[in-house]
């Protein structure tokens, strides 16, 4: 399996793990993250039409060190999956969605017909926190993932996506069961069990693969057992929908 992610430091996050666990569950994946840190989709929709190499290539979850441009990428490779997502502050409110995901979306099914294409589900930000209620002005991150999933949903029928990764509702599925910190500094996922728990939610729903025995343990900082685990069933819920 090929995925794109067209994206920024939230699929970074979601990917960092991505390959490796297919990778320890015997499948094989090629995974690209376009990144540029703090990406709207008008920007990337300015990308489309100037042609700039403004992205970092990042490939099965490292830099590459390369700078492409969205078609240099687009046209690298036949991929399975493309992904899009809004700007987290954004993503929220989807009149910031328009007219650059339609245009985005319809760009990216010219260069690459039989590719599906998904919508990456961000996530609400740590409770309490000065991004939560200063900036956004909401009380609790499941007011804000409230707001993401009906976004979100609007923004995958408008372009017809074969469907949503349900991040934010693995985000906070980690904090219901017990990860004190699964973000890393209030908005980002945390380095461990939050990026891992990201990648399982996009491994189960793009690969379609179950992760209830996978073994890949080559994080960034160290996760306990207990936190492998809790990230499996954060990631199950998400997946059914619970």
């Amino acid at each position: 399996m090929k995925i794109l992610a067209i994206g920024n430091s939230f699929s970074q996050d979601a990917t960092r793990y991505l390959y490796g666990i297919a990778r320890a569950d015997g499948q094989s994946m090629k995974v690209v993250n376009l990144f540029i840190g703090g990406c709207p989709l008008d920007r990337h929709y300015r990308n489309m039409l100037s042609g700039e190499r403004a992205y970092s290539l990042e490939l099965n979850g490292a830099s590459s060190g390369f700078m492409v441009s969205l078609d240099e990428a687009l046209y690298s490779d036949q991929f399975d999956v493309i992904t899009l997502q809004q700007l987290s502050q954004a993503a929220p409110y989807y009149k910031t969605y328009q007219p650059y995901l339609d245009a985005l979306a319809a760009h990216v099914r010219r260069a690459q017909p039989s590719a599906k294409l998904y919508m990456h589900q961000t996530w609400a930000y740590e409770a309490n926190s000065y991004r939560l209620c200063e900036e956004m002005k909401l009380s609790q991150p499941e007011e804000m993932l409230s707001l993401l999933r009906a976004a979100y949903n609007t923004a995958a029928a408008a372009i017809g996506a074969e469907g949503i990764i349900p991040s934010g509702e693995t985000m906070l599925n980690l904090s219901r069961l017990g990860i004190e910190k699964p973000h890393r500094d209030t908005f980002h996922a945390s380095l461990g069990v939050g990026r891992y728990a990201l990648a399982l939610t996009w491994y189960g729903k793009l690969a379609g693969r179950d992760f209830s025995e996978n073994t890949y343990r080559y994080f960034d900082v160290p996760i306990s057992e207990d936190e492998v685990a809790i990230a499996k069933e954060a990631a199950r819920r998400a997946l059914d929908g619970e």
